[in-house]
Formats: structure tokens, sequence, C-alpha cells
């Protein structure tokens, strides 16, 4: 594999001119895709074959003018009892008529009618229903839905248009760019050289265009959630300028060591560039093996990111290469240059160490000193931080946790207040029956024992569909859509109406489809957990010829997961420091946040344990003892290492700013975890474990090194090819 990637860098820079040609002309004409052929993203999340999605679709079928998206408008009046009062209800009667008439919406229910006035006369909610899904309703009508009532806010009344849909994707701002200029500030301080830092974060910026330019081009057929692009674009910047950042550093210490431009590069994009095609291997199975847990929005999450990352590793594998052709010997720092492009440590590689000062080495000579207690340390640290785990509670994110101030915030608030909490997470049980008498006889057979369910406080009438085989009826919780409480009697409502004769009970409402979605991901989280672990021992092995290795590697993620899941419990779960965060609300966390960051973060832990244990095995290899050889794989990759984390720690937490409580637990939550594994399990408990084992790290069986195939990541095969023709071949 590296004689090939070998190759391909040195094409890559002789071809400069083509290859830079050819993704710009990809890049324009996904863009042109993207302007003409993309579509809306949606905010369902829903599982098919769960109990609520089985409702929603009979629902569907049974109600079609009720199939549409819902808003909500929560009134209050200035003084209590004015809603009794003639001039009041003119005024609500008006904000009714003002709704119903918007384009795009079938009709308004009025509150007196519909019994949705509070007994002091202070407060209504009026039910809107429009004709088109909520990802298709236009962004003019809900504006105009947001405007409703401006009349009435001019003579003191308090309205608050809501419901899913003004529910909106989140946009991109300057927080995100914050996090993009403290990665370029990284690699000027790493490179020292403007050019250098130029490169690589030009490099890294293509490939995200290209990436998110093709995402956006494959939404107008492939139904993207509203997080999908986020996701795909954090983790697209922040790999993308890892492994360029990773290539353009050895490129420069092949210069350095006294090579021309073109075999630098090409042994650049044959040693590092096999350490990042692997490493984007990992990361891109590790998401795309999201689809095993069988939930459609999450496999599209999984394969948008893995398309980006994807993007990433082909772009720092040719396009690197050609721009770093251009850049030359001005990719080394002034000093550098000046000194003839050389460099004291230019000394072969398999040499036995010299006594380097440099802060990696020092820092690997510590830890091994005193490599028991830094273990000790490191695990109760870690362990202290998980703890808060054991609480972790999963739900979707409703109106509740939306920033202070927002539409969707405030008319959630005001319902809340006027109603109670319940009356923000509805739901819905569904009878249908063979036939008109069936459904008529078994509705109030479910009306009764729904209400006889503890924490119930309303049960609205049954509607009829219009061949009268489905009723509908609306149940109002007394607690609130992520209350444990509410989580419990969804279940004890199914329990209680699984015995009804003659027809088919089924619960659903957004409160319903956001449990059944929190439970089918926990059940799928073990499984995950299990498939990931595993895949990842399965390719270690592959690369390091180990058992324990692998292993190790593995621990050390279990332990980057648990810390991550713990502080990031504590802080969106618990409210501990979440003013830091900007954060209004504690609230569960978002159901699919473990999985996704089990996935991503596998990937990410992967690259630093390349990048570091791979150094340590050649030197192994070549003849070094295993503690020397972990202390040069440290040494010569603590640098890289720890800039490629910080520029991956400053891109994920630029998304903490983000208003949307989603995104910003989910940077933060990779933030964390990038910091934790690259800092303490990467570069402090491996070096520690690996010195303790030492040539017991290395043991493979000899049948399983027959049977497993070689893959030649560090280039111990290329360097012998080159060896063999003096000079290197083309």
């Amino acid at each position: 594999m590296a004689t090939l990637l070998y190759r391909l860098g040195r094409g890559s820079m002789r071809r400069r001119r083509l290859v830079v040609a050819l993704w710009l002309a990809l890049l324009v004409g996904l863009g042109l895709a993207a302007a003409t052929l993309s579509g809306p993203t949606a905010n369902n999340l829903t599982i098919p074959g769960t109990e609520s999605q089985r409702a929603q679709d009979l629902l569907t079928e049974q109600f079609p003018t009720a199939s549409g998206a819902t808003g909500t408008i929560a009134v209050k009046a200035p003084a209590a009892g004015q809603l009794g009062t003639p001039e009041g209800q003119a005024v609500v009667k008006g904000i009714t008529q003002e709704a119903a008439t918007l384009p795009g919406v079938v009709g308004a229910t009025d509150p007196f009618t519909a019994r949705a006035v509070t007994p002091d006369g202070r407060y209504a909610l009026i039910q809107v229903q429009f004709t088109e899904s909520a990802n298709q309703v236009t962004a003019e009508q809900r504006d105009a839905f947001e405007k409703v009532g401006a009349a009435a806010e001019a003579q003191g009344w308090q309205v608050a248009p809501g419901g899913e849909v003004i529910r909106t994707a989140p946009e991109f701002g300057s927080a995100e760019a914050i996090g993009v200029a403290v990665a370029a500030i990284v690699l000027v301080i790493t490179f020292g050289s403007l050019v250098a830092a130029g490169m690589t974060m030009l490099n890294a910026l293509i490939g995200v265009a290209v990436g998110m330019a093709g995402l956006f081009a494959l939404s107008g057929v492939v139904e993207l959630t509203t997080t999908a692009p986020i996701i795909a674009l954090m983790l697209g910047l922040a790999v993308g300028i890892d492994y360029s950042l990773f290539i353009t550093s050895r490129y420069r210490q092949n210069l350095l060591d006294g090579l021309p431009p073109d075999e630098a590069v090409g042994r650049a994009v044959g040693t590092a560039g096999s350490a990042v095609l692997f490493a984007g291997m990992t990361v891109v199975i590790a998401l795309a093996g999201l689809a095993v847990v069988g939930v459609p929005f999450l496999t599209v999450m999984g394969l948008a990111a893995a398309g980006t990352v994807t993007v990433a590793v082909l772009v720092a594998l040719t396009l690197q290469p050609a721009l770093l052709g251009f850049a030359g010997r001005r990719v080394l720092s002034r000093k550098q240059r000046a000194a003839g492009g050389k460099s004291a440590a230019a000394a072969d590689r398999g040499a036995p160490a010299q006594d380097h000062s440099t802060f990696g080495f020092r820092w690997a000579r510590l830890v091994i000193r005193f490599r028991l207690p830094v273990i000790l340390v490191s695990l109760v640290g870690l362990g202290a931080l998980a703890l808060p785990a054991s609480d972790m509670r999963l739900a979707l994110p409703d109106a509740g946790t939306e920033p202070v101030g927002s539409p969707a915030r405030v008319s959630n608030d005001l319902i809340s207040e006027g109603f109670g909490p319940g009356f923000t997470g509805r739901l819905a049980v569904v009878v249908a029956g063979d036939d008109q008498q069936a459904t008529a006889a078994a509705v109030p057979q479910v009306t009764a024992l729904v209400q006889r369910t503890e924490n119930v406080l309303a049960v609205t009438p049954p509607q009829f569909s219009p061949d009268g085989r489905t009723a509908l009826l609306g149940v109002v919780p007394k607690t609130g859509p992520t209350d444990p409480a509410t989580e419990t009697l969804v279940h004890d409502i199914r329990d209680a109406v699984g015995g009804v004769q003659g027809a088919d009970v089924l619960l659903t409402g957004r409160t319903a489809i956001g449990i059944d979605v929190s439970e089918k991901l926990s059940d799928a989280l073990p499984v995950y957990l299990l498939l990931v672990v595993g895949l990842s021992v399965l390719l270690l092995m592959l690369v390091f010829r180990s058992l324990l290795v692998p292993v190790k590697a593995a621990l050390g993620f279990l332990l980057t997961t648990t810390a991550t899941f713990g502080l990031t419990v504590a802080v969106f779960q618990q409210g501990h420091l979440a003013d830091l965060v900007g954060l209004d609300t504690p609230s569960p966390l978002v159901s699919f946040l473990p999985i996704l960051l089990i996935g991503i973060l596998f990937g990410l832990a992967m690259d630093y344990e390349v990048f570091l244990v791979s150094r340590m095995r050649e030197d192994f290899v070549h003849g070094h003892t295993a503690q020397q050889a972990t202390i040069n794989g440290m040494g010569h990759g603590a640098r890289v290492v720890a800039a490629a984390a910080i520029i991956m720690i400053s891109v994920f937490s630029g998304f903490i700013f983000m208003d949307e409580p989603t995104i910003k637990s989910m940077g933060f939550a990779l933030a964390t975890g990038v910091a934790i594994d690259a800092f303490v399990v990467r570069m402090t408990i491996v070096p520690a474990v690996m010195s303790l084992l030492g040539d017991k790290a290395w043991w493979l069986p000899r049948w399983l090194d027959r049977a497993l195939p070689k893959v030649d990541i560090e280039g111990e095969h290329l360097r012998t090819h080159l060896q063999e023709q003096e000079p290197a071949g083309d």
C-alpha cells in the first residue's frame, strides 16, 4: 500500500496543475448541483416499525387533512377573566381567523369551541393545521405564521406562535469560524511558516467544500435531518485539517533530511499517507456501521459524515501533494531555509535515538519513569469523570430546550405557564377497528382505561375518520415531554389498552415517538459498542502485528468514551457549569448523541493510536528496545499529535457557541472526547502501559501472524524498495 501511495504522491506533484484543475472543476460542478438540486432538511426523527410510527402512518392514511405540520398559538390576555368578555373573545377570534387564512393553512381551531381556555379566563390555545409537512413549509409561510397576532400585541396581549412548523435548521455563523481561525493559528505555530499553514488550511477547506456541496446536491433525493449537514461539516473540517497536517509535517521532515521535493512528497504520502488512509478508513467504517442499528435517520447522518471524511482522505492524498508541489521548499520556516534546509536531527531514522530535548522526549521519559503512579492517577481521574454517566437520560429535543427568547421557547413556556407542562407534550391514541361498529364500541372502553391511568390530566373527545373505522383521542399528561413520569405514562397506557378487544389501539404523538426512538437507540448502543470495539481490535491487530496493543487501544477508547459521557451528562443534563457553554436549560441528552459519539470518537481515537504507536513499532522492529522505541515514538509524534488534537478541539468547540442545544452538546462532547483521548489516554496512559508491557506488547502467535495479511502502514516495504533502487525510481 505504501508503495502505491508513494507513486500517487509523486504523480500528483508532477501533474499538479491537472490535479488542482480537476478538484476545482469537481467543486464547481457539485456547487452548481447543490444550488439547483438541493432539497429541504427534515426535523422529524422517526423509526419505522415502532408503535408510534405505525400510528402516524395510519393517521396519515385515515386523516389526510391532519397529516401536515401543526402549529400552536398561545394567547395571554392582559388581565385574568378578560377572555370571558365580548371584547376578549373578539380579539381571540380575530387571531384565529387571521391564522386560518394564512397560505398553506387548512384551518385553525377556535379555542372556545375546543375548550382550550384556562378557567381563569386569561390563556387560550389555538391549534393551526398546515397542508404540508414541517420540512415542506416555505420560509414565507413560516414568517407569516410567526407574525400572527401583531395587532393584538399592540393592545397589550401576548401572542406566541409555536409548534413544529417554526422549528428550522440551525444556521452557520461566526462561532464556527472562530474554531477555524484557532486551527489556522495552531498551524502557523506548529510549522513556523505561513505558506505551510496556508497550504494545509486551503487543502482542508477545499475538501470540506467539495464534501458539503456533494451532500447538499444529494439532499434533493435523500431526506437529510437538520443535524446531518452540521455533523458532516464538523467532522470534515476537523479530519481534513488533521490529515493535511500529518502529510505536510512528514514532507517537511523529508526536506530537512535532504530529499528533493518530489521524493519528499512521494515518501510523505507513502508513509504518513498510509496512516491517513488507514485512519480515515476506520472513521468511515465506524460511521457507516451506524447502518447496522437499523435507524434510518441515524444511517443518513453516519453516511453523510462518512462521505465528507472520504473526501478529506482523497484530498489529502492527491490535492495536498499537488499544492506542496507549488509551495516547494517554502513550507519550511525562514530559519530552516536559511540553514540550507538541513536539520541537525536529520539522521537515519533507524539509528539509535540521540539525546533529544524536545517536549515529546522529555514527557515520554517522565511518564515512563513514573508509569505506575501515572496509570493509577489517570484511571482514577477518568473514573471520577465517568461517574455522572450512570445518570444519563436520553430524549429527543423539544421546544422546552430551545434557547430562551426563541419563538419556539416563548410559545412553549407560555403554554406551560397557562395550561401546565403536559400540554407541550400531548399524546395521541389511535383506535382502528375492522368496521364502524367495532371502533365505536372500543372508543368508550379505551377512553375509560386511559382516564384511569395515573398521571393523565385529560382525554379529549374522539375524532372519527370519514369512514368511521379510525378514531383519534388526545391525551394530556400532567408532566412535560422529557419528564421520566411521562415516559412511565406512555408504557402504562400501552399496557392498559393492550387487552382491548375488536380494535387495534396505538399510542403516538411527538413525545411517544421520542420515547420510542430513545429506547430503540439505547437498546442498540451495547451492540454497536461491541461492534466498534471488536473492529478496533481486529484492525489494530492487522496493523501492529500484536495482541496486547489492540486490546490496550480498545480499553483506552472505552475510558475516553465513558469519561466523555460523564462530563457531557454533568454539564448538559445536570447543569453543572452550564453557563460556560451558554446552556439555558439542562435536559436529557439527545437520544442519538451517545451512539453517534461512539462512532466518531472511535475513528478519531484510532488516528492518534496509529500515528503514535506505528512509530514505536517501527523503531522496535529496527532493533531498539521496547522502552526506547516508546520514547522515540512519543518524541517524534507528540508535537504533531498535540497540534492535530488542538485543531480538532478548536473546530469542535466552535460549534458549542451555536444556539441549537443539540449541536452545542455534540460540539462539547466531541471536543471533550478528543482532549481526553489525545492528551490523557494516547499521550499519557499509552506510553506508560507500553513501557510496562515491554517486549510482550509486540507478541503475536506465529500462526496468526501468517494468517493476517501484511499492511505496510509506515512504509517498511517502501523503504526496502527504495534502498534497492539508487537513485529512487519514478
